[in-house]
């Protein structure tokens, strides 16, 4: 790569191969959220303790084996593994889309997250980026997920209308080949050095990242942040429906609540981001994630909870572009790879146990109880955020003076 000034060529393609793979996989597995409590619903042996499994069981598969498939990325190369990663998530997707229970769906999704390649995604982005557009390159990245995940709000409910939910993970299954095709024909290689040298590196430094205290805050935060965004995606369909929007009409409330998130999210991530009012950001955004929930179990209007739902998701995907970039900046430059790949299972056991727990509080006592342990949640997680820095330089200068430096 060339030193000159901006993305180098192999930069671009980086950035822009990468992102299309990460925004293909999280397109399918975000798009099941609107729609699957409602459909699965009707589905035989459907509980709400099944049901929580369905949308949060591919969480634990990926949080499992985040740290493991990274291990092989750099053992056996970056693009083999997140091929072999992208080929389980197609099988799992079409498991989910024939089956005809609740259990073969639970099945389904686990499969779908068994291809865990978030961290390898970020590391191959790391190889791919010299030190001082990394940041950019996480923040691209993080930002696609949030877009995505902003998408499948409107085209999850849509293809359900058409099709039910098989149509659905049919779509996810192409997406996945889709993303395949794009890694192996447009994102650059990355040299077995390079892949070598994050191999020493990992191996020395995953006591010092789970320590870290601005790492570990940023991990606490990514599994709150995802454990909600699943329990809320348990009632918050559901609770359209009840008000008398049908399943495959509910595209139009989320079709508008998306357009009212970005405006949420684009002035919380400038003001975070070119402002340094970082912590004030995370803080407010925390505080609101707590509250909204509570609409969704207290009014039955439809024009509340579509205001309620662009709230909410303007909050989560504000959060879900910024924190990456901040693991990217807080952590030292050898150290990147494993912090991402902690950062990552944390997003995903959050998916989980959001699903899980959040299916047993709905069964044993309604929204009210669903909704109360969001933003219980909620409130640790700004205990726990009270204490970041604006500074993430100053936090490594810190953290080297007194030997906890990553």
């Amino acid at each position: 790569m060339t030193e000159g000034a901006g993305f180098s060529r192999v930069e671009r393609r980086a950035a822009s191969g990468l992102s299309a793979v990460f925004a293909c996989r999280m397109l399918g597995l975000f798009m099941v959220l609107p729609v699957l409590s409602v459909y699965a619903d009707a589905m035989p042996g459907a509980t709400p303790l099944l049901i929580g499994l369905a949308l949060g069981v591919y969480g634990l598969m990926q949080g499992l084996l985040q740290v493991p498939f990274g291990i092989l990325s750099d053992r056996l190369g970056r693009k083999p593994v997140i091929t072999a990663g992208l080929l389980i998530f197609i099988i799992g997707s079409v498991i989910a889309a024939l089956a005809d229970d609740i259990v073969m769906l639970v099945v389904g999704r686990a499969l779908q997250g068994g291809g865990a390649v978030a961290a390898a995604v970020m590391a191959l982005a790391a190889d791919l980026s010299r030190e001082r557009n990394r940041t950019v390159m996480m923040a691209i990245l993080g930002g696609t997920i949030g877009l995505a995940f902003m998408l499948s709000l409107v085209l999850g409910p849509v293809l359900a209308g058409i099709g039910g939910l098989g149509l659905v993970f049919w779509v996810a299954a192409g997406l996945g080949a889709l993303a395949i095709v794009v890694l192996q024909a447009w994102v650059p290689a990355v040299s077995s050095s390079s892949e070598q040298l994050a191999t020493d590196d990992r191996a020395v430094s995953v006591l010092a990242i789970a320590k870290h205290p601005e790492l570990w805050r940023l991990d606490v935060g990514v599994f709150v942040l995802h454990a909600m965004m699943t329990a809320v995606f348990i009632g918050a369909p559901l609770a359209l429906r009840d008000a008398g929007v049908a399943g495959a009409d509910q595209w139009q409330v989320f079709l508008p609540a998306v357009f009212g998130a970005v405006l949420v999210m684009l002035p919380l991530v400038y003001a975070a981001e070119r402002k340094g009012l970082l912590r004030g950001v995370f803080l407010l955004s925390i505080t609101g994630l707590g509250v909204v929930p509570f609409i969704f179990g207290s009014v039955q209007s439809v024009w509340a909870l579509g205001f309620a739902l662009a709230v909410f998701f303007g909050l989560f995907s504000a959060l879900e572009a910024m924190m990456p970039s901040r693991v990217s900046k807080v952590a030292q430059p050898a150290h990147k790879g494993t912090a991402l790949g902690l950062y990552a299972s944390s997003q995903f056991f959050g998916a989980f146990v959001g699903g899980a727990v959040g299916g047993l509080l709905y069964g044993a006592g309604g929204a009210l109880w669903l909704y109360g342990g969001c933003t219980v949640l909620a409130a640790v997680w700004w205990g726990v955020a009270c204490g970041m820095s604006s500074a993430p330089p100053a936090v490594n200068r810190a953290a080297a003076s007194n030997g906890g430096s990553v």
